[in-house]
């Protein structure tokens, strides 16, 4: 009896992560959506350093204005700070197009994060990997989604800005979905 038990158990393994590839596949969608929006690739920018302002009021393939050059730094010391402008205090970002304010040191992501221009598939499997997505495993991504700065400016980011879509919860829930499922990613 313990043997059918335990083939029954080992059988049904295999068909609840099939159960759970679907529900994945479509928080990775709801992820991909976040992580592709002009909100969040305007900074994902990797090695050129030069964020952008598309689809965020400007037009579309709008670079920072001032020639923005983050670098290698990150912040823009080698030109113009992030801090010369963005203000690194908790704020309201109440006025339309004023200095957007956070609780944190502007700055790009790493390099390794980079978006901007890449496929679903491309940016799953750099999520998934901490080697590639800054060294989180699933719970170190969902704590930063759940605490970073950043990330809820993306989501809340003041008068006249677009917005990442959904919330910092549902982005949260999406990842542990994503997660659960074996972080499925799309062919290609």
């Amino acid at each position: 009896m313990r043997f059918v038990l335990a083939a029954v158990a080992c059988l049904a393994a295999p068909i609840a992560v099939q159960a759970q590839t679907p529900d994945g596949m479509a928080a990775w969608s709801r992820i991909y959506a976040v992580a592709s929006h002009p909100r969040c690739t305007n900074c994902h920018v990797g090695s050129s350093g030069r964020p952008a302002w598309d689809d965020l009021g400007y037009g579309r393939n709008r670079l920072h204005g001032m020639n923005i050059v983050a670098d290698a730094s990150r912040i823009g010391a080698e030109s113009i700070p992030c801090r010369a402008c963005h203000i690194s205090a908790a704020g309201e970002n109440a006025v339309p197009h004023s200095a957007p304010q956070i609780d944190d040191a502007w700055r790009l992501p790493p390099v390794e994060l980079a978006w901007r221009g890449k496929s679903s598939a491309e940016v799953c499997t750099q999520l998934r990997d901490p080697e590639t997505n800054d060294g989180f495993d699933l719970v170190g991504l969902i704590d930063h989604v759940r605490t970073s700065a950043f990330v809820n400016y993306g989501f809340k980011p003041g008068a006249g800005r677009n917005s990442a879509p959904g919330s910092v919860a549902s982005l949260a829930q999406d990842l542990q979905t994503w997660g659960d499922a074996g972080m499925p990613c799309e062919e290609g």
